[in-house]
C-alpha cells in the first residue's frame, strides 16, 4: 500500500478495509462516517502535574516527547480495538436469532468503524508522519490472524453467545478505557471519546438485554453459559494492564488518563494500584450485572458467578499461572484439564448449534 498523506488518503485505505475483511458497506445503509467532538469536564488539566494548567490542543504543547509518544500510543491501542472487534464479529451477520439482533450487530459495528475511524483522524490530524503511519498500519492488522494489539481482540466470536457475553463484557471494558481518557489533557481526545461513550451504552445494552433474554428463555444449559462467562472475563480483566504499572503511573503523572471516578474521587490517587483499582470497580459492576441475571435462573439450578481474578490470565502477577475458575492453585495436569473443562470447546459449540436452530433460544424484544 502507498504511503498515506492526508485523511482522505486514509479514509481510501478505510474502504479498502472494509473491502478486505469482506463486509459489505451497503449494510450500514446511510450510516455517516464522521469525527465527532463532545464537551469535556474541564477545559483545565484535572490530575497529575500539570494539574491546573490549560488542557493542551496539540501534541507539540505537551512538555516533552515522552509525554507525545506515550500519548500517540494510548490513541494507537484504542483505535485498534475498535477495528478489531468488527473482525470478530462480522461473521454473525448471517445467522443473527432475530432482525432486531441483526441490525443491533450492524450498530455496534458502525459505530465501532467510527470509534476507529475517530482515533486515526487523531492520529493523522496531530501526530505527523508516525501518526500517519501507525494509522495506516491500524487498517493491516487483523484480528483472524492474531495480531491485533491485545489478546482479548484476536480471540474468536463464533456464535451469538460468544457475542452477547463480549458485548456485556469487553465493551463495558471499553467503557472503562473511554472514561478514564475523557479526562485527558489532550483535549482533542477528551472530546473524542467523550463523544464515543455516548455510543458504547448501545453496545452494552445489547449485551446485557441478550444475555437477559437468553437466560429467560431457559433453552441454553447455564453451565454452558459459565464457560463463556469464563471465557470473556477472565480475558477482560487482562485489558486492565499489569499491576503495579509504570506506564499507567506516568499516564495519570502526565495527565494523559484518568481514574475511573476522576470526577468524583475524593482522595488522592494511589499510583502504584491505578490499574488494580479500575478493575476492582469493573468486577464489582461485573458481579452486580451477574446478580442481576440470577434472578431469571430457575430454581434448583446451578448460579452464574465471575471467575476468579486469577483464573486464565495472560498477563499481570497471575499470567500462566495453574490456577482455578474459583483461585485454587492445581497442578499443570490438573489445570490442562481444568481449562478443557471451563472454557468453550467443539461440544459446547455443537451442542449451541443444534439449539440455534430451533430460533426460540432467545426471547423476542418487546
Amino acid at each position: 500500500m502507498a504511503k498515506i498523506s492526508t485523511f482522505d488518503d486514509w479514509v481510501d485505505y478505510f474502504r479498502q478495509w472494509q473491502k478486505d475483511i469482506g463486509y459489505d458497506p451497503s449494510l450500514l445503509g446511510d450510516y455517516k462516517f464522521e469525527t465527532k467532538l463532545a464537551d469535556i469536564h474541564s477545559p483545565e488539566i484535572e490530575f497529575g502535574d500539570f494539574r491546573g494548567q490549560r488542557k493542551w490542543e496539540r501534541p507539540e504543547q505537551a512538555p516533552n516527547q515522552s509525554i507525545r509518544d506515550a500519548l500517540l500510543n494510548l490513541i494507537v491501542y484504542q483505535g485498534d480495538t475498535e477495528f478489531a472487534s468488527v473482525e470478530q464479529q462480522k461473521n454473525l451477520l448471517d445467522n443473527a436469532p432475530t432482525d432486531y439482533d441483526r441490525q443491533s450487530l450492524i450498530r455496534v459495528n458502525s459505530e465501532e468503524m467510527r470509534h476507529g475511524w475517530q482515533m486515526c483522524y487523531l492520529l493523522v490530524k496531530y501526530f505527523g508522519d508516525s501518526g500517519k503511519l501507525e494509522a495506516q498500519k491500524m487498517l493491516e492488522r487483523r484480528a483472524f490472524e492474531g495480531d491485533r494489539l491485545l489478546g482479548s481482540f484476536n480471540a474468536p466470536v463464533n456464535n451469538w453467545l460468544d457475542f452477547f457475553t463480549y458485548t456485556q463484557f469487553v465493551d463495558r471494558d471499553g467503557k472503562f478505557q473511554l472514561t478514564m481518557l475523557s479526562h485527558s489533557a489532550f483535549a482533542p481526545l477528551a472530546q473524542s471519546v467523550t463523544a464515543m461513550l455516548k455510543e458504547e451504552f448501545f453496545h452494552m445494552f445489547t449485551g446485557n438485554t441478550g444475555l437477559t433474554r437468553i437466560v429467560r428463555a431457559n433453552k441454553i444449559p447455564i453451565p454452558i453459559i459459565q464457560k463463556y462467562f469464563n471465557k470473556w472475563l477472565s480475558t477482560a480483566y487482562d485489558l486492565f494492564g499489569t499491576d503495579n504499572s509504570s506506564s499507567a503511573q506516568w499516564a495519570y503523572v502526565w495527565g494523559l488518563k484518568g481514574r475511573y471516578d476522576e470526577h468524583e474521587a475524593a482522595g488522592p490517587a494511589d499510583k502504584e494500584k491505578l490499574n488494580q483499582e479500575s478493575r476492582d470497580h469493573y468486577m464489582a459492576e461485573s458481579r452486580s450485572l451477574i446478580d442481576a441475571l440470577n434472578r431469571f435462573v430457575p430454581e434448583g439450578e446451578p448460579k452464574i458467578y465471575a471467575p476468579d481474578l486469577k483464573f486464565n490470565r495472560s498477563i499481570g502477577d497471575f499470567a500462566g499461572k495453574p490456577y482455578s475458575i474459583t483461585g485454587e492453585l492445581l497442578s499443570e495436569e490438573a489445570y490442562r484439564k481444568h481449562i478443557a473443562e471451563t472454557l468453550p470447546g467443539a461440544a459446547d459449540e455443537a451442542k449451541l448449534n443444534d439449539i440455534f436452530k430451533e430460533k426460540d433460544w432467545v426471547l423476542q424484544m418487546n
